[in-house]
Order: structure tokens, then C-alpha cells, then sequence
């Protein structure tokens, strides 16, 4: 003690306290942009039909089919497919709705890193999994439903895109995991 009645280590406990808070704010930061992610990907399967509409229209309207014709036949190829499924087969959007249902409830999983990043450090693991599987599916799946190898890579590109914020707050945790357990009393 000095003779102000402070701890000789008091500024480095503040120093550490206050880099736990920073560290603290953005893995939190990250994370909510993750579980937007998640959740616009969720949200945005239920209207699919509409969706895929509106972006051949728009393809139309920009005349993207005069450079890029395979896209603007594939979104036409996927319209049709979707308008006749659901106008014949309504019951088939069910899975997607399953799709969508299961990105909501992922996205949910993630509160508890929210909460507490080191405890639930086991969560973004988890994500980062699910990010990797993303790669094979595309791979595997792509090829047997006959879907083109360019949007097979954009599919793809979710897994890579998703694990980038992921691995950035694992290691931002690990960091704080050991701010926290070099303040911790001996």
C-alpha cells in the first residue's frame, strides 16, 4: 500500500480492466454483426419466391443479360421452378421455412458469447464448424441438384465470409480469457 491507501499495482489492474472492457466491446461488436448475418439470412429465406422474382426482374431492367446471359437464365430457371412449386406444390417452401427457422435458432445460440464470450467460447467454435461444413455441402450438394459452380462458390463464400468474424472474436476472447485470469487474485 502506498501511503495514499492505493495498491502499488492499481494502475495495471486499471490498464487490464480497461482492456478487458475495450476487448469486451468489440467481440460484442463483432458478434452482433454476425447475428444479423444470420438472421437477415433466415429472415430472407421465407419470401424466397418473391425474392428470386424481384432480382430477375431487376437483372432484366439493368440489361445484365447482354454480359452476364447464364445469370440472367439461371434466376429465370430458379423463377420458374419456384413459381411452379409453389403454385402446384405450396407445402415444398416448407423447407425453407425450416432453412430459415434454423438460421433464426443458430443466431439465437449466439447470446450466450454475447453474454459471456469466455465461458461459451464453445459457441463460436461451433459456428466455425458450421461455416467449414458449408464448403463440402456446396461441393457434394451442388452437383447432385445441378446448380452452377459459380453460384455453388457464392454459396461457398458464406461459409468463408461467416468464419472470418468468427476466428477474429475466437481470438479476441482467448486474449481476454487471459486478461481475466492474470487479474484474478493469486
Amino acid at each position: 500500500m502506498t501511503a495514499t491507501g492505493t495498491s502499488a499495482n492499481a494502475p495495471a489492474e486499471t490498464a487490464s480492466t480497461a482492456e478487458q472492457a475495450a476487448l469486451l466491446r468489440r467481440v460484442r461488436g463483432w458478434l452482433i454483426v454476425f447475428i444479423v448475418g444470420l438472421v437477415l439470412s433466415g429472415v430472407t429465406a421465407f419470401p424466397l419466391v418473391t425474392e428470386v422474382r424481384w432480382g430477375h426482374e431487376l437483372l432484366l431492367a439493368w440489361g445484365i443479360e447482354s454480359w452476364l446471359p447464364s445469370l440472367v437464365d439461371w434466376f429465370a430457371r430458379v423463377r420458374e421452378g419456384l413459381e411452379t412449386t409453389a403454385a402446384t406444390y405450396p407445402f415444398i417452401a416448407y423447407g425453407t421455412d425450416w432453412l430459415a427457422f434454423a438460421h433464426l435458432v443458430i443466431a439465437v445460440a449466439f447470446w450466450g458469447p454475447l453474454r459471456d464470450p469466455v465461458r461459451n467460447l464453445w459457441v463460436i467454435d461451433f459456428g466455425l464448424i458450421a461455416c467449414a461444413g458449408i464448403i463440402p455441402l456446396a461441393l457434394i450438394a451442388g452437383p447432385i441438384r445441378d446448380i452452377p459452380w459459380g453460384w455453388s462458390l457464392i454459396d461457398m463464400s458464406f461459409g468463408v465470409l461467416g468464419a472470418i468474424p468468427l476466428l477474429i472474436v475466437r481470438r479476441m476472447i482467448k486474449r481476454l480469457e487471459r486478461l481475466q485470469a492474470e487479474a484474478r487474485p493469486a
